[in-house]
């Protein structure tokens, strides 16, 4: 800044990009503008030349193949649409707020996934979710209003005129299209989320599971498929069909399968029994194992094909019809030398390879029929034992079935999210995972706070139990109250582990920050209301933690305090924001507040550069902002935003 420059605080208004969600249309464009500058003119795309830089690869029929159904395309522009809401802290509602890297989010999930984009995006390891599955009962997501924060406070009763939507019953024409119009936004902005090495798994029955996984393979691309799994949820099957099914299907995607790594399972007792070392070999336990190469349709190689001598008895061998060995001739010698070629209990069998227990793999390779995880009672049985009554939550999944997914697809540091959080499991099971392999895995659960009616009966004992704890009848409070007796349990059972037992609840909201909405009836009212940037029944912490968002900064990172001039100031992620919203500076307090915060940030040296965020309002006058500013920039703190 030169002498003759004035010092200026640039003020954060609700139109202002860091005041919304991230803008995913704006991102799409800026890459497309990097990549093909030359397809723009005067700032909108010419696609007519996109589509000749692009030769070949553009599809140009009427006809192609696809999933396609009505209202998709607005479906795609709600994913592309920011958010204005944000999330309000709720410390007095969460467990170890102050040293938890969990989150417990309750709101719509698709407003709330938009939230996390710019702070989570690229970060989540593993997303499981169990959405609603299509069985002709009701489903409360209504992603078609204009304002969905406004209607998302009205139909969970926040604000005037709470309302319970009913628009996916089986009589429906749209009934297809009711679930794929409130899964496809979703999905596509879950898939920003998840690392490059980021896998997705979806709990989901017969009713959708060709739509849904025609869903994933074009939100995700058909070549990140990754399997099937059929998990074998009841012993017996349901006598009220033609064929009772006894399963349903884990659909998993990945973000990229090329850098997908998943992980091994345990080998069981049983199979570690087949290693045995009845010749005392050097390198321990070993099981028989095949000489031959797995080479489909037998292509003969010549230079593979050769007789292994039995040393014992002097017998030829040689590889099966138009069949080769695994080994070359040079490395067969090795292996005999080393007595690494078993040839049967008698000595005089076929040679096969002694595949030592120390050499394989840590676990074997999971398999796409899961009959080895808990049936779905043990998820009712589960609640039985936490809340005293098995029928709180309705067919919830067993703690296993989620565990071994964990286990099987987040390494002990990732990010696991679950944004149709309903009981809760997936925390539970998080947490009794980093118990077994001394893990250290972060939750992100989102639920909707759906009402709980005492007049429906398959809801009347969930409401009645939120009666007895004094907590709102909805779904979310069962949630919260899940985790927190599970976190108890886990920690009784293990009072050693020194893992992450708490959550940090938020709260989706409407922006702290003020839009311009006139009021035509009494306009001197709506000039007055203006004048504070700020809504007047939002905290500090509110504004704190939607500048977080906004900016996209971690909802658990690091946060420094100091006062100056009787001033609270934090200091996030080690001075890459510092943060000061008292409500009064005066002109005397100006000069210590500012030399304390450029002392403060010359000891805290962050690598970056860093914004300081201060309340508009709070101002004597523009003279003090001015030298706040001034003294500020001159000693290297350049970016400066007020509210």
């Amino acid at each position: 800044m030169t002498e003759h420059e004035e010092a200026t605080i640039k003020p954060l208004t609700a139109n202002d990009p860091e005041a919304q969600s991230a803008d995913i249309l704006a991102g799409n464009i800026e890459q497309l503008k990097t990549l093909f500058p030359e397809a723009f003119t005067e700032g909108k795309i010419d696609f007519e030349v996109l589509r000749q830089l692009l030769g070949g690869t553009v599809e140009e029929r009427e006809e192609k193949y696809g999933l396609n159904w009505h209202g998709k395309r607005k479906a795609r522009q709600l994913a592309l649409t920011p958010s204005t809401g944000t999330l309000r802290p709720c410390p007095e509602e969460s467990v170890d707020w102050e040293t938890t890297k969990n989150l417990m989010i309750e709101g719509d999930n698709l407003e709330v996934l938009k939230l996390l984009q710019k702070s989570y995006s690229g970060k989540v390891k593993l997303i499981y979710i169990d959405p609603p599955y299509n069985t002709g009962k009701d489903f409360v997501y209504p992603d078609n209003f204009q304002d969905n924060i406004k209607n998302y406070l009205e139909l969970t009763g926040q604000i005037e005129g709470g309302r319970k939507i009913s628009s996916n019953t089986e009589a429906s024409g749209r009934f297809h299209t009711d679930w794929l119009n409130m899964m496809y936004p979703r999905l596509k902005l879950a898939r920003n989320l998840l690392r490059e090495d980021g896998v997705i798994f979806i709990s989901i029955d017969d009713g959708e599971l060709d739509n849904l996984r025609k869903l994933c393979a074009e939100v995700f691309g058909d070549e990140n498929f990754v399997v099937q799994i059929i998990w074998r949820k009841r012993s017996t099957p349901p006598n009220d069909k033609i064929i009772g099914a006894n399963h349903d299907y884990i659909l998993c995607f990945a973000k990229n399968a090329i850098s997908v790594k998943l992980q091994h399972r345990e080998r069981s007792a049983d199979q570690i029994a087949r290693y045995k070392n009845p010749d005392n070999h050097a390198k321990g336990p070993w099981a028989p194992g095949d000489l031959m190469a797995n080479i489909k349709g037998g292509r003969f190689v010549k230079s593979l094909n050769f007789p292994i001598v039995n040393p014992q008895t002097g017998e030829e061998h040689f590889p099966g019809n138009n069949g080769n060995w695994r080994f070359s001739r040079e490395t067969i010698a090795t292996l005999l030398a080393n007595n690494e070629i078993y040839f049967g209990e008698n000595g005089r069998g076929k040679p096969k390879l002694k595949r030592f227990l120390c050499e394989v793999k840590e676990g074997v390779t999971y398999p796409s029929i899961w009959d080895f995880v808990p049936l779905n009672t043990s998820g009712s049985n589960e609640m039985g034992a936490i809340f005293g009554n098995p029928t709180i939550f309705e067919s919830p999944k067993p703690v296993g079935l989620i565990q071994e997914l964990v286990a099987l697809g987040c390494e002990p540091n990732g990010v696991v999210l679950d944004f149709f959080a309903g009981s809760g499991t997936t925390g539970h099971a998080l947490m009794a995972q980093n118990v077994i392999d001394g893990g250290n895995r972060r939750y992100i659960l989102v639920q909707l706070p759906e009402q709980l009616y005492l007049e429906n009966n398959e809801q009347r004992v969930s409401g009645d139990y939120c009666d007895q704890i004094g907590k709102p009848r909805t779904i979310v409070e069962l949630t919260k109250e899940r985790l927190r007796r599970a976190a108890r349990k886990i920690k009784d059972e293990n009072p050693l582990f020194p893992g992450d037992f708490g959550f940090r609840v938020f709260k989706l909201d409407s922006s702290n920050i003020n839009t311009w909405e006139p009021d035509r009836d009494n306009l001197e009212l709506t000039l007055l209301n203006s004048i504070e940037h700020l809504k007047g029944d939002r905290t500090e912490a509110d504004i704190f933690y939607e500048l977080l968002l906004k900016l996209g900064l971690d909802l658990c990172v690091p946060i420094e305090k100091r006062t100056f001039a009787g001033k609270e100031v934090h200091s996030v992620g080690g001075g890459v924001l510092l943060v000061c919203l008292a409500t009064h500076i005066t002109p005397d307090e100006v000069e210590p507040l500012a030399q304390g915060i450029v002392a403060w940030h010359k000891e805290l040296a962050p690598a970056g550069e860093t914004t300081s965020v201060f309340r508009d309002s709070a101002f004597a006058d523009d003279v003090a902002k001015t030298n706040l500013a001034a003294i500020l920039q001159q000693h290297g703190l350049e970016i400066i935003r007020s509210l």
